[in-house]
């Protein structure tokens, strides 16, 4: 299974971290696809996601924190899965010496999401 992070918006209305994986041989009905890269040693403050999305990271490794502080490590091949698109959202800093390549896969609103928690 593939590696992945859930960020999703709580009753509380701070994002929060799943981490789990992706099932094999899942469809999902997707919007669209865009493609996006971000230099070295780059960081992006508070924001929620603009849409709920897969993010397929390609090159480039991350830490991601919550308002709340949790956090963690996005690594190359790992899929986010954006769903906090209200409250008080997450920030992002590379860090490591490569720059951020990836894909933003928007997702249907009706689709079912694909992730499988660890817990």
């Amino acid at each position: 299974m593939i590696q992945a992070y859930k960020i999703y918006t709580g009753l509380d209305g701070h994002s929060h971290i799943d981490s789990g994986a992706v099932n094999e041989g899942f469809y999902t009905n997707v919007l669209s696809i865009s493609f996006k890269e971000t230099p070295p040693h780059s960081s992006y403050d508070w924001h929620p996601a603009p849409a709920v999305q897969y993010v397929i990271s390609l090159t480039g490794t991350l830490q991601f924190e919550t308002w709340l502080g949790e956090t963690f490590i996005l690594r190359p091949g790992d899929i986010l899965i954006a769903m906090d698109t209200t409250g008080s959202g997450h920030k992002w800093k590379l860090i490591d010496d490569e720059p951020w390549k990836r894909s933003y896969i928007v997702i249907d609103k009706d689709a079912e999401i694909n992730f499988i928690a660890n817990k």
